[in-house]
């Protein structure tokens, strides 16, 4: 499986580098960092990555036949702009490919509230196939760690991407 893994500049953007070093070894993996992420990632992670200005790059192509994409964390600019098809940048260029393409697309907004915009544009997308899957929590898996809480949101899209994972506890039906 060819997976791109995006990083738009919303608050969060680690979350985005855990989901990519939690996929199998021998899956072969792009990731896309925004300038704006860029910034987010020095000041959270002191974590040095390439820029979004690489439009030439394979996974900007249909014919280079990546299976999947996930923006996670994705800005509400990203998605404003996949949205309107607008692919200004290697993500968002990346993002339409998987769009055209008929490719799975998972979008992670991650920002409290969503304004009436914001969910608009989510819904454009869900109409057309996109999985809008914020980073939020599921209280059975009764996560106590803030990694127990991360696993549990990073286990929940590899399971959308159809990507076996042991990483949060499932609900079994037993629970009291």
């Amino acid at each position: 499986m060819k997976i791109i893994v995006g990083i738009s500049g919303a608050s969060g953007a680690s979350l985005g580098l855990k989901f990519l070093h939690a996929l199998p070894a021998e899956m072969t993996k792009h990731l896309i960092v925004s300038d704006h992420a860029h910034i987010v990632l020095d000041k959270e992670d002191n974590t040095h990555i390439h820029t979004n200005d690489e439009i030439w790059a394979s996974v900007a192509s249909g014919s280079y036949g990546a299976d999947a994409m996930i923006i996670t964390p994705c800005s509400m600019n990203t998605l404003a702009k996949i949205a309107c098809g607008i692919a200004d940048n290697l993500i968002t260029r990346a993002a339409s490919v998987m769009i055209k393409e008929q490719k799975k697309l998972i979008l992670a907004p991650r920002e409290v509230p969503f304004s009436p915009i914001a969910l608009e544009n989510m819904l454009k997308l869900s109409r057309i196939g996109v999985i809008i899957a914020p980073p939020a929590l599921a209280y059975y898996g009764e996560q106590s760690t803030l990694e127990e809480m991360e696993n549990f949101m990073i286990g929940k899209w590899m399971d959308l991407l159809g990507i076996d994972n042991n990483l949060y506890k499932r609900w079994n039906g037993n629970e009291h």
